[in-house]
Order: C-alpha cells, then structure tokens, then sequence
C-alpha cells in the first residue's frame, strides 16, 4: 500500500466527523439567511416586533431583520379601505371582521315608537395607526363592530320607524359617523372612520305588507298634495295678475275722468271769467259757438209759419248730399 492511500484511510474518521458539523452549519445559515429579511406590499405597513415588543413600523418594499425569530413583522393594511358589513353578508370577502357571526340578530332592532325594523347597513374605515391597532385593544375589528352596533341601536330607539325607513336615513347615518368616531378615539383603535351607509330597512316580514300599503298611501297622498299645489301655483298668480291688471285700468280710468272733469272744470271758470266782463258779448259768443257745432249735424229742416198756405208747391226738392251723389 502507498504511502497516499494509507494516510487517505487514517484521515477518513476525521472527515466523517466533521461532515455532521458542517451540514448542520450550512442548515443554520440557509434559515438564517431565509429569515433575515421580508417584503411589506403597497397596501400597507410593517409592525416590526423584537423579542414580542414594539420596535418600529416599515413602510412598503425590502427590509431586513434579525433572524430566527428575534424580529417578528406584521403587516397591516393602512392604505386599503376596509368595510364592516351588518345584517347581511358578501360573499369571497377577504376582511375576517367583514361579516358578523350572526347576520340576523345584528339587524333586528326596536324604534323609539316600539316598532321592530330589520336594519342593515355597512361601515368603511381605514386603519391609520397599527400599532394602536394591534395593540391599545383586544380584537380591535370585533371591538369596532360592537361599537357600531351598540351606537346604530341607540340612533334607531330614539326615532320612529317612518324615519328610519323614509326621511331620516341621511340624518341617521350622520349622527352614527360622529359618535363612532368619538368612540374610536376615546378607545385609541387607531382607525378613521370614513362612512356610515344604511343599506336596506324593512318591517319585519309579518307586517311588511300592511306596511307597504301604509307607503303607497302616503305617496299618493303626497303625490295628490303636490298636484294642488301645482295648481295652486298656476291658478294663483293668474287670478293675481288679471285683478291687478284691473286695478290698474280702473286706477286709467279714475284719473282719465278727473283730468277731464277739471279740464272741463277749468274751461267753464274760463268762460265764466269772460261772461262776468261782458255778459252780452260772450252770450253771443256761446250762442254762434253752439249753433256752430249743433247746424253741422242735423239735416235740412224747414221752419213753415202756420199762417202761410199752400206752401209745398214753393219749395224745391232737397238735393241729394254730394256725398249720396258720389
């Protein structure tokens, strides 16, 4: 045997117990290169956690952390909004808070008149500080949807059911976004709470035809209010305008005739003035004035004394007026 062979054959022992080592090592480096560095997506932000205690938040992208456990990294979806649904449920949902357990008793609520409604409505919000999020509150999204259920039944036992179901949704939906949102910060959920939206509000099924007969009577009774208004607005204004149209020519007519009476008026102390100056000249004035204007308008006449006799052979046929003759 050659002096190669027989140190090959001693050295032998030694390489098989290193070999263990040494795989254990390259393990212990491929899991920790593995679990050195993470990946947050666009949505959201990273938690990172050392030892189970808040450290730092990462925005979206490559990071690196301590390995094998030491850093731990939750992320959480900051920028997405995100909804709570109640009293009914969408389905292939990827929010886990998204749906309530039990759809059916979340909707079915009693109105201040001690009506029953079945009301469904969702809630968007948007996480804005996870670490609060994670952290401040246990469950916060269960948290958040007890808050929205315990205010949504508080707004709907103060009001009646017509409102819920018909005048009042907008001031509803209102006055449950401002309280919610007084809630979550007072509860430090780290959430902003950007919409409350009643979906469908019914009668509960035994009632929800007597129901819908009560709204078809009251929208035909609205229907038949704005019809008489509408003819209000015609008729009126027509009737305004016609007897304002006759005050005004009444208002023509009064002062026409007052203009002429002191016209008149004015003409006769005129001539009274004259007459008072000289009585015998301006009582022939008025005379020829007069016959003036009266001769103009009567026709031929002929003024017979009673003691002439047999006078119709002296008088000529009137002539026809030029006028006739044309």
């Amino acid at each position: 045997m050659s002096l190669y062979e027989k140190t090959r054959w001693e050295l032998l022992p030694i390489s098989r117990t290193l070999l263990a080592p040494l795989i254990v090592l390259g393990i212990f480096v491929i899991i920790g290169a593995w679990t050195s560095y993470f990946t947050i997506p666009a949505e959201s932000e990273g938690v990172v956690l050392r030892f189970g205690k808040y450290i730092s938040k990462v925005p979206p992208g490559l990071h690196f952390k301590f390995p094998f456990g030491v850093d731990r990294v939750i992320a959480v979806p900051t920028q997405r909004q995100q909804k709570l649904e109640f009293g009914f449920g969408t389905p292939a949902h990827t929010n886990p808070d998204q749906v309530g357990t039990e759809p059916e008793k979340e909707k079915s609520m009693v109105t201040g008149d001690l009506n029953s409604a079945l009301v469904e409505w969702i809630v968007q919000y948007r996480i804005t500080e996870p670490e609060n999020y994670l952290f401040d509150v246990r469950e916060p999204g269960q948290t958040l949807r007890d808050i929205s259920e315990a205010v949504m039944r508080a707004v709907v036992g103060d009001r009646t059911v017509d409102e819920i179901i018909t005048i009042g949704r907008q001031e509803i939906e209102d006055t449950v976004l401002n309280r919610m949102r007084e809630l979550a910060k007072r509860y430090q959920l780290g959430v902003a709470i950007n919409q409350v939206q009643l979906k469908n509000v019914n009668p509960p099924e035994p009632v929800q035809p007597s129901f819908n007969e009560v709204n078809r009577a009251q929208q035909d009774r609205e229907n038949a209010i704005n019809l008489a208004n509408g003819e209000y607005n015609k008729a009126v204004p027509r009737a305004r305008g016609e007897a304002d149209q006759t005050v005004r020519a009444a208002e023509g007519y009064r002062f026409k005739r007052i203009n002429e009476a002191e016209g008149d008026a004015a003409a006769f102390s005129a001539v009274l003035e004259q007459y008072v100056k000289a009585p015998d000249v301006t009582r022939a004035r008025l005379y020829l004035e007069t016959l003036g204007a009266v001769l103009p308008q009567a026709r031929q006449q002929i003024i017979v004394d009673d003691s002439v006799q047999q006078i119709l052979p002296m008088l000529p046929f009137p002539s026809p007026p030029l006028e006739e003759r044309k």
